[in-house]
């Protein structure tokens, strides 16, 4: 399989902080891939470099003559008062007839066309750049983050486009449960390594997993077996007639190495301080409506949120989610009607963009001390930031450096240097990466207090969700079904619509003739081999999942030491395996 793009040897260094050490990748045509790393690791940083707009210390990237890079820009690359057909038409230079098309793949058609872009909201705008993205025509698509603030079914759509899409794929995402949607391969960003895995990040999470509990079970069988021989060494090598036996057991001591294990790289720990549990009735609208002074954006709002629960507020985006926790918390009024806290109610907030309104100029700690409490003592502080991986002199740091999932951190920590019985929570897993989504979930299933939230994140929500409110069409109301039949809803519901649009076209085949017979027998010949060789991976992966059941079931070294050796040896037939499937594909 042709390799469009290639890290060689990177390396790339902040300050003290070294994020590419000597790290190598080969991205091949066709492959979907997940990128996955904690926040800070140097995700954007990557792909920042594999796009040309920043240097590397030292290595270098590879690009195929072929390479057609498509990169979905985070930033709005609109003109003031620009249509929709007048953007596709400027940033593609293709025919408008080519533009329409496209465009009509996402449901932008008709009217649409001719709809300024400002009058979109967010979701759909990422439309408009995902249809600009297609009419270049790329056959490898760099996607930073392309989740973060869309709704549900645009994310669904952008499912579908990714999953029907010919070229290859790299994303960038915190999002587990999008990865495993679109992805097959997960590239894992490291201690300053990349780490290709083929398989999906549910599976590659499993697999580093089982990895570490089966390297653990073979050092203590060697440590074991260790203890036993200097043990028999000690009491016969000043002995005459075992003298020799002593000796032989030694070179044995010797010839045993412990697996080098990594440790497991810090966690956030989320503790959702709470005061004063309350009980009854948390909230209670009548008749409210939610917008502006010169536009309303639902009405004829009536519903109760009991305490104790969490509810996740749900639609698409422009549709008022936002705009209702606005007005819960009293940063914008009802345009009528009433709502009503309950008696004894502290509510902390947490904003969607609150991020980027972060004092540029001050350093972690100085915002924290801001944050607290007069009763939180400065150690309590430190001791905040220290949970939320900001520990020793990092606290030293200035704002303006850290990353969107550090400034996410930072906001959330100093939420939590208060107790409060409620928390409204507006996107809180935005730029957050997959370790530290989870710990938030954990602690949120933990709070005995009332949470209200929005997240599209589904893997988050599904975790967390109690009771359902959809905002649509100008109405909010309780979504009896649950959430898991909101996302079914949704689904079918795109399902109708895409039947309605044209596939994504193949970018290397358009216009070229389907192909006669010999080529059509040539493929289904090696596609019968493909399948040949994924059986046998299969085959090997059951294998080696039985292999680690039994080390780690067996108590005696000699077979935990066999055992490993198997499994290596299985491993490295895996890889041939997996080499001779990638040649098939190409």
């Amino acid at each position: 399989m042709a390799t469009l793009l290639e890290v060689q040897a990177a390396q790339k260094r902040y300050g003290e902080q070294l994020l590419l050490d000597n790290a190598s990748v080969a991205l091949p045509d066709g492959c979907k891939i997940g990128m996955v790393g904690r926040n800070g690791a140097g995700k954007s940083t990557l792909c920042r470099a594999l796009v040309g707009s920043e240097e590397l210390d030292a290595g270098e990237v590879v690009r195929h003559p072929r390479l057609r890079l498509g990169y979905l820009r985070q930033h709005d690359p609109f003109e003031p008062g620009e249509t929709v057909l007048e953007f596709l038409l400027r940033d593609s230079g293709q025919p408008d007839w080519r533009c329409g098309e496209v465009a009509a793949e996402f449901a932008l058609k008709g009217d649409d066309l001719a709809r300024p872009i400002a009058e979109f909201s967010g979701g759909w705008q990422t439309r408009i750049k995902l249809a600009a993205l297609l009419l270049h025509e790329p056959n490898l698509l760099l996607l930073d983050e392309p989740t973060n603030f869309l709704d549900l079914r645009t994310q669904v759509l952008l499912e579908h486009f990714l999953k029907h899409f010919a070229g290859a794929t790299l994303i960038v995402s915190h999002d587990r449960g999008f990865l495993k949607a679109t992805c097959t391969h997960t590239l894992e960003l490291a201690r300053g390594k990349l780490t290709l895995f083929p398989n999906d990040i549910e599976r590659y999470l499993e697999f580093k997993e089982e990895r570490r509990q089966h390297n653990e079970r073979v050092n203590a069988a060697t440590l074991a077996k260790r203890k036993q021989l200097e043990t028999f060494i000690n009491k016969n090598r000043a002995n005459a007639n075992t003298a020799s036996q002593a000796r032989s057991k030694k070179k044995q001591l010797e010839r045993l190495e412990l697996i080098d294990i990594e440790g497991e790289e810090r966690a956030v720990k989320f503790h959702l301080p709470q005061s004063d549990i309350r009980q009854g009735t948390a909230v209670r609208c009548r008749d409210l409506a939610i917008g502006y002074p010169d536009h309303t954006v639902a009405g004829d709002i009536n519903l109760e949120i009991e305490h104790g629960s969490c509810t996740v507020l749900v639609g698409d985006n422009g549709q008022g989610k936002t705009t209702m926790l606005r007005t819960l918390v009293g940063s914008l009024e009802p345009v009528a009607g009433e709502f009503r806290w309950g008696y004894g109610c502290d509510i902390g907030v947490y904003a969607q963009h609150v991020y980027t309104s972060l004092p540029e100029d001050e350093t972690i700690f100085d915002y924290l001390d801001r944050c607290r409490s007069p009763e939180t003592s400065q150690q309590k502080v430190l001791d905040i930031a220290g949970s939320f991986l900001f520990h020793g002199d990092l606290v030293k740091k200035r704002i303006q450096v850290l990353s969107g999932g550090e400034r996410a951190r930072l906001c959330l920590a100093g939420l939590l240097l208060a107790p409060h019985n409620v928390l409204v929570l507006d996107e809180p897993g935005n730029h957050l990466d997959v370790e530290t989504v989870d710990a938030l979930a954990e602690a949120i299933q933990a709070y005995e207090g009332t949470i209200i939230l929005t997240s599209h994140d589904r893997h988050f929500v599904r975790r967390v969700a109690g009771g359902v409110i959809e905002i649509r069409d100008g109405r909010a109301t309780h979504y009896g079904g649950g959430y898991e039949a909101y996302l079914y809803c949704i689904e079918q519901e795109y399902d109708a619509l895409a039947a309605t649009l044209a596939p994504p076209r193949d970018p290397e085949r358009r216009g070229k003739s389907s192909g006669g017979k010999s080529q059509a027998k040539s493929e289904r010949s090696l596609q019968k081999q493909i399948q040949s060789l994924e059986r046998k991976i299969a085959k090997l992966d059951e294998r080696r999942r039985e292999l680690n059941e039994a080390l780690m079931a067996t108590t005696d070294a000699a077979e935990a030491q066999r055992l490993h050796e198997e499994l290596t040896t299985m491993s490295d037939e895996c890889a041939a395996i997996e080499e001779q499937w990638l040649e098939l594909q190409e």
